[in-house]
């Protein structure tokens, strides 16, 4: 079992800059942390998102929103309607 571990650790890292372990959602929860106002509050954001992501695993529909949202996500227009619909956070 440790074994497995390991060599998930290191195909993770030697993939990490070709593609990245984590999925659309949990990038898209993460971009929407950089939007916190200070550092503290990112890091319990980051927290928040790795657990949600343990609790409750996204659809491969789940993924393919996020992924169309990750581009469109901007900090700067999070506040306005508009900028909520582009990262998925409005009803």
């Amino acid at each position: 079992m440790r074994r497995f571990f390991l060599a998930t650790a290191l195909l993770c890292a030697t993939l990490s800059g070709l593609t990245g372990c984590k999925g659309a959602c949990r990038e898209l929860s993460e971009k929407l942390c950089d939007c916190a106002i200070n550092s503290v509050e990112k890091e319990l954001c980051i927290q928040r998102a790795a657990r949600e992501e343990n609790n409750v695993e996204p659809t491969p529909e789940d993924e393919a929103v996020c992924e169309a949202k990750l581009d469109g996500c901007d900090c700067r227009k999070i506040e306005t309607a508009e900028g909520k619909q582009e990262c998925g956070i409005s009803r």
